[in-house]
C-alpha cells in the first residue's frame, strides 16, 4: 500500500470511529438521503450532524448530490470496499 493509500485509509478509519457516522453510512447504502433524514436516525442537533456528514465527504465515503433544493447523500461503496479489504489484509501473515 502507498503513504497516499495509507493516508486516505486514516482518514476513512477515522470517519468510521464515529458511531453515528457509521449509522449515516449504513443508512446511505442502498439509496441517497437528504441531511434532514439522516439527522433523523440520531439525537444529535441537525448542526452536529451537517459537520459529521462533513466529515464524512471529505474521507469519500460519502457522496453529495444536488437534487433540486435537496443535498442527498449516498455511500461510496468503492471506498467502503477499499477500507474492508485493508483491515482483512492486517490479518493476514506475509
Amino acid at each position: 500500500m502507498t503513504v497516499i493509500e495509507e493516508d486516505r485509509l486514516d482518514e476513512v478509519m477515522r470517519a468510521l470511529a464515529h458511531p453515528d457516522r457509521r449509522i449515516f453510512v449504513k443508512a446511505c447504502l442502498d439509496e441517497p438521503h437528504a441531511a434532514g433524514e439522516l439527522a433523523e436516525l440520531s439525537s444529535l442537533a441537525l448542526a452536529s450532524v451537517s459537520e459529521h456528514l462533513k466529515v464524512l465527504r471529505k474521507s469519500g465515503l460519502l457522496l453529495l448530490e444536488n437534487k433540486g433544493r435537496f443535498r442527498m447523500y449516498q455511500t461510496d461503496t468503492a471506498v467502503l470496499r477499499m477500507a474492508s479489504r485493508a483491515i482483512a489484509d492486517l490479518g493476514r501473515r506475509d
